[in-house]
This record gives C-alpha cells, structure tokens and sequence, in this order.
C-alpha cells in the first residue's frame, strides 16, 4: 500500500524537477530572461506551499486515496499542458496547475506511512518517501535531460506524462488508506469554526513551529540548485559542459540517497540526534556554498564543485528531520495539519531565493557569486528561529512524553 502512495510522489517529483535541466531550454524556448525564467519555479512552489495547509486538512478529512487522486490528475495535466503550452503565459499556468497536484503527494504519503507502520518507523519511513523524490529527481537529471536533447521539448514532456496515468491506475485500482480493522473515526463536519482551531491548535505546539524553521532553513539551497539554477551556474558561471553540469547534479541525487538512509537510520536510534544533524548540515551547507561562489579566480576547481553538490545531498534528508519534531507535537487527527505547516517552510524559503537569483542576476550581469549569497540571509533567519525554540519544544515533547506514559499504566480498581 505505501509503495503505490510513495510512486505517486515519486512521478511528481519527476514532473517538479523536469524543469532543472530543461531551464536553458525554456529560456530559448519561450524568449525570457533569468528573472522570467525563475518565474516558472516560483509560482510552482508558491502554489505548493500556499496550499500545504489546506491539503493537510482534506489528508485529515478525506483521507489519503481521495487527496492523491485529485493529485495525479493535476499534476498529470500540468505536465502535459506544459509539453504542448504555445507561448510563455499558457506554460505559467500549467506550471501553477503542475504545483497543485504536486502539494497533495508528500503529505498524504507521510499520512499513508503512519497508518501502515508503527510510530517508532515513523523517521525512517519519512526518510524512505524522501528518497523515492529523490530517485524521481535522478530520473529527471538522467533520462528527461536525454529526452529533451533526443526527442525534443514536446514529445520529452509529453511522453513523461504517461508516468501519471500508470501511477492513477494503480492508485485508484489498488489502494487503501489504512490496515483492515484500523479505521479511524470519521471527522464530523464542523465548518470553518473547525478549521481555524485545527491550524491554531497545531501551530501553538512548539514542536510544529521548531519542524516548520528546521525544514526552512535546511531544504532550499538544494531545492534552488536542483529545480532550477545549478545548471546555468555550472554552464555559465563555471565554465562546464552540460554533459559535465549534468554529472554533478545527479551527484547532489545520489549523495542525497546516501544521506537519506544514514540520517533515517541515525533519528530512529538516537532522538536526540535531530538538533545537531540539522544544524550541522546547515553549517556545512554554508561553509560548501560559500567556497564555490568565492573562490578565487574565474571558475571554482572540480573539487570544489564536487564537494558542494555531494553536501548539498544532506539538505534533503535534513529537511525531514523537521516533520520529527512535528509529529510527536501532535495526536493521530492533527497529523496531516502539522505536517503540512511544516512543509511550507523549506518551500517558501525555495520561493524567495528562486526569485531573488534571478532579479540579482539580471541586476549584476549574471553575478553568480552576487546572486547566490542571498542563500546566507535566508540560513541567518533560520537558524536565529530554531535557537529561539529549541528549549521549548524539548519541553513540551518531554511533557507529552510523560503524559502518554502515565496514561497507559493499569491502575487496579
């Protein structure tokens, strides 16, 4: 059941990302410029964290088969309406569409695997879903940028759509939302009364907020990388072939695989890991990026380059530690809410350094090393919230902890 949930996010991560290699295509294709061009990127997730929320509110309500086929079918349709869009306006809105069915995957499969699996799965499930979207993104960098020089622009994304229609199949023909016998109890309707203490009573946990920032400050510099801008800086700014820029995105894949497994593995046995592994990424993030946009002389040296791409591999994984402190925050029924207001932090943060590149670019003549120090602004704010919160959600996760135990011990009569 939760492997058909996790080739739904799966698919979308390969339509989410197609624009990574296709971006200098795009601007040929559609005649923009770098602030344009990052247009696509930024309504695409503006529309996905934009409706995080809501999404986790219908995962909560209408469970997860419902919500992931209202997903396919839009995600299915963005992708080919972005194959065949005439003009630069019709491609935007298959993108916005694109985003949309997108926002309704990944937290319908966090909601899928907590359902099937026990709750002390919980991190390495979570850690699993990442690396099916990031086996989806090497699909992207592998085979879609082969297409897209092979077949061409229209019959590449067209032809990826196909991926969609297989995966509705298996959804609509094979899954369920939960073990036999494990039926939550259904939601009464209550209005939007019940909407807003939902959201409110999920966004006072300390833990929700700590999740929210830990997956802001942690995901972006590989979201920009990958979904956009790390081929035109690899190209343009560096000096690479695209064959070359290629390789050493599909590095930033398969380091992410790795360090996916090697987090899961870490969270589930040591808890108190979680603090320290995102914070450590996010140093090390910094230090990487730093070195490759000011390194002295025209072009960073291939190790350089090397180095940041297989550091760039851990913002991805580091990013799930933030549903970590998420979920224990909150009971079984506020799940999909939680998750999905920590979900749009790494996506905003995404948003704003996808649009300030690409005004920074324009601005500076294509000023790589101008352009991609906003990523440092982005980290400070992040990193001055986690500190700021770190010792109240250890509080009340702690608390919560000792009521759950004191709830199951057996008083006699």
């Amino acid at each position: 059941m939760w492997s058909i949930g996790v080739s739904v996010y799966f698919v979308a991560v390969i339509f989410r990302t197609s624009l990574g290699v296709a971006g200098l295509d795009a601007a040929d294709r559609f005649h923009v410029g770098a602030s344009a061009l990052s247009t696509f990127s930024i309504l695409q997730l503006l529309v996905y964290a934009g409706m995080q929320i809501p999404v986790g509110l219908l995962v909560d309500r209408l469970g997860t088969k419902r919500v992931l086929t209202i997903g396919v079918v839009l995600f299915t349709a963005g992708q080919l309406g972005f194959a065949l869009s005439p003009s630069y306006g019709t491609a935007l809105a298959s993108r916005a569409l694109l985003g949309c069915g997108d926002a309704m995957t990944f937290i319908s499969v966090l909601r899928l695997g907590s359902r099937w699996f026990p709750a002390r799965r919980g991190p390495m499930v979570a850690q699993l879903a990442g690396l099916a979207g990031v086996a989806g993104n090497l699909v992207s960098t592998l085979v879609i940028a082969r297409l897209l020089h092979g077949v061409g622009w229209t019959a590449a994304f067209a032809g990826s759509a196909g991926l969609g229609i297989v995966v509705l199949v298996l959804l609509v023909l094979f899954l369920r939302d939960h073990p036999d016998g494990y039926e939550p109890d259904p939601m009464p309707h209550q209005g939007a009364a019940y909407v807003r203490r939902q959201i409110a009573t999920a966004w006072r946990e300390p833990g929700t907020r700590m999740g929210l920032w830990v997956h802001f400050t942690t995901q972006f510099p590989a979201m920009v990388f990958l979904l956009l801008w790390g081929m035109p800086f690899l190209v343009q700014g560096q000096g690479l072939t695209r064959g070359e820029a290629g390789g050493l995105l599909t590095v930033v894949v398969l380091s992410n695989m790795v360090f996916g497994v090697v987090y899961g593995q870490l969270i589930a046995r040591h808890h108190e890991a979680r603090l320290p592994l995102a914070l450590g990424t996010v140093l090390a993030t910094a230090v990487a990026w730093a070195l490759a946009i000011g390194y002295p002389g025209d072009h960073a040296p291939t190790w350089v380059l090397v180095t940041l791409c297989v550091v760039l591999g851990a913002c991805g994984p580091a990013s799930m530690i933030g549903f970590d402190f998420a979920r224990p925050a909150n009971p079984p029924e506020r799940q999909g809410t939680a998750s999905g207001i920590t979900n749009i932090g790494g996506f905003t943060a995404s948003m704003f350094t996808l649009f300030a590149i690409g005004v920074l670019l324009d601005a500076t003549d294509d000023s790589y090393g101008i352009a991609f120090s906003v990523v440092f602004v982005l980290q400070a704010i992040g990193i001055s919230q986690i500190l700021r919160l770190r010792k109240k959600a250890a509080r009340r996760e702690r608390e919560r902890l000792v009521a759950s135990r004191v709830e199951t011990v057996h008083v006699p009569a």
